[in-house]
């Protein structure tokens, strides 16, 4: 058994050198600071209590740190998971209860058992499925449901809703119970967030920071509007004055947590937990992949399984939330200089001593300050534009993009998200049922062949060359049946037919029986078929079965060498 496949940290610890050390507990006090404020704003937004986002923050990183392939990927609660928590949630228990914790503890161990597995069986592949442009309106659309869902903290008033239109009327018919410290707090904290991504690094360049620093700093400016508006809060008695706090936070480590162990509510929760894995893992890949990339290092798909997996039932066990890789963090760890896994360790580390010795002043912190933090993240997550980009260019997956966003804000996470994967597979299978297909003809003075419809080539009216463009299986068997006894119909002086195959990567049971009928029927029309430029591993198939015995024509290595054999032509000099 290869352990440094299933234990990662096998491969960096042994070489893990005091340079490496100081890089990464740099990173891990940066990411410290920024953390904290994100996993209270998180468990905020699942409708748990904020030391559930906390205890989500430090035992999975640790894990992850052993069993996690990505060198600077940072693990723990990230907007769209804790949004899908919530919607998986709502229609079992109220926000915040027992039994509603119980249920994202839940979750959170059915997420890790569901990845863990995968990863064993090396089912990483399985999240292809997912194709960019549903992702991209998928997170689109989370990230307008998610910044709606925070404004009735920032207006201090009662709603409620897990769309969008729920969310909007909710809160319109609460507006007039607006509490205006709540307000102030709220807006102010949020003003400040944007400006300072917008302006404060160059401020502080134009101050003499490094640019490396100035960008860490501005990354960090969420703990600045948490540190200001807690000792607001503190100093004016803002609760006194319907100001929400987070209130009591339990200080000390989390305890081992027993999940719920009744088979109802895992089967209820079971689609919910599969979407939230798949959903954070195709996320947490999408960014390990792009940083590795950055220093010419790579992260294994499935081990990543292995290492999210894990770090799910890390934070199950420990009481708290699903996890996954977040982009802001990630991207700040590895600006900080993060060189491996250990960064996340330390960074766990921080977190602890933060549910130890902070608890205290975090019970002040204003909700508020919390949603303004997670209606600034989830701004980076809309990409409108992403819509206008994906119509020019294929009508067809900006359907399913549009599908996508419509059913997230009009009906539910879930339902949006099983529309844009159940459309995904449509569209594709509706592309290669019909695969494209050319006649092509030989570039004059070349041994190259075009399609006729778009260069000026040589024919031979007693043999045409047919380019399949497509795999051929099941989907699509009949439809190059259909294609190949049209083309010979309008062709009455056709003796030879080839099938061009240099895209054909596969030639599955349904295609083979059709390529015997197509064979069959040429021979009944005083015709022959002939194949060219077949892959090898397609060959080696069709040499297992007896279609070659009977093939009326020959099989030819390029196209050009059957262009010589059947029109009589002498080769180019």
């Amino acid at each position: 058994m290869n352990f440094k496949r299933y234990l990662p940290i096998l491969q960096w610890a042994p070489h893990y050198s005091r340079n490496q050390v100081t890089s990464d507990l740099i990173a891990a006090v940066i990411v410290t600071v920024m953390l904290i404020p994100q996993s209270l704003a998180y468990a905020l937004l699942a409708g748990l209590p904020a030391h559930v986002g906390l205890y989500a923050s430090i035992l999975p990183l640790a894990i992850y740190a052993v069993f996690g392939t990505s060198r600077t990927l940072s693990v723990g609660p990230v907007a769209v998971a804790s949004l899908m928590t919530a919607a998986a949630l709502a229609p079992l228990a109220e926000a915040g209860t027992p039994e509603y914790i119980a249920g994202a503890v839940l979750l959170a161990v059915m997420s890790g058992l569901m990845l863990t597995v995968m990863g064993v069986m090396r089912l990483g592949f399985l999240a292809n499925f997912l194709s960019h442009p549903v992702i991209s309106g998928f997170i689109t659309a989370s990230g307008i449901v998610i910044a709606a869902s925070q404004l009735k903290h920032l207006f201090g008033i009662q709603s409620s809703g897990h769309n969008l239109i729920d969310i909007v009327g909710s809160l319109l018919s609460g507006l007039a119970d607006t509490n205006l410290p709540t307000l102030l707090v709220g807006g102010g904290a949020l003003l400040f967030l944007v400006w300072s991504r917008r302006y404060l690094k160059p401020l502080l360049s134009k101050l003499g920071l490094a640019p490396r620093a100035a960008d860490i700093f501005t990354k960090t400016a969420p703990i600045l509007a948490v540190v200001v508006t807690t000792l607001v809060a503190w100093a004016l008695r803002l609760d006194e004055q319907g100001v929400r706090l987070v209130g009591a936070v339990p200080s000390g480590l989390p305890s081992f947590t027993m999940p719920s162990l009744e088979p109802s509510v895992w089967s209820q929760l079971a689609v919910s937990a599969l979407l939230i894995s798949v959903v954070g893992f195709v996320e947490s890949v999408s960014v390990g992949q792009t940083l590795a990339a950055k220093r010419r290092q790579r992260i294994d798909p499935d081990q990543e399984l292995i290492g999210l997996g894990t770090a799910n039932l890390g934070s199950g066990f420990s009481g708290g939330m699903p996890v996954t890789g977040g982009f802001s963090r990630s991207v700040v760890n590895f600006d900080a200089g993060a060189e491996t896994p250990a960064a996340g360790a330390y960074t766990a580390v921080g977190i602890a001593l933060a549910t130890l010795f902070l608890t205290p002043a975090i019970a002040w912190l204003p909700q508020a300050t919390l949603a303004a933090t997670i209606i600034v993240a989830v701004a980076t997550l809309i990409d409108l534009p992403a819509l206008a980009r994906t119509f020019r260019y294929s009508r067809t997956d900006f359907g399913a993009m549009l599908a996508t966003i419509v059913l997230t804000l009009v009906h539910s996470v879930e339902a949006g998200i099983i529309a844009g994967v159940a459309l995904s597979i449509g569209l594709f299978l509706y592309r290669t049922s019909r695969p494209h297909s050319a006649v092509v003809g030989l570039v004059p003075g070349t041994e190259h062949f075009r399609n006729v419809l778009r260069h000026d080539v040589e024919l031979c009216p007693k043999v045409t060359f047919l380019r399949v463009d497509e795999s051929l299986y099941f989907a699509n068997a009949r439809f190059l049946e259909e294609t190949v006894m049209d083309l010979v119909s309008r062709e009455p002086e056709l003796t030879d037919l080839v099938l061009v195959c240099p895209a054909v990567n596969l030639i599955d049971a349904s295609a083979l029986e059709s390529l015997e009928a197509i064979n069959e029927r040429l021979h009944d029309a005083g015709a022959r078929l002939h194949l060219s430029e077949v892959k090898g591993p397609v060959m080696d198939r069709l040499k297992g079965t007896e279609f070659l015995e009977h093939l009326g024509g020959g099989v030819y290595l390029s196209t050009y060498e059957a262009w010589q054999a059947l029109t009589n032509r002498p080769a180019i000099a």
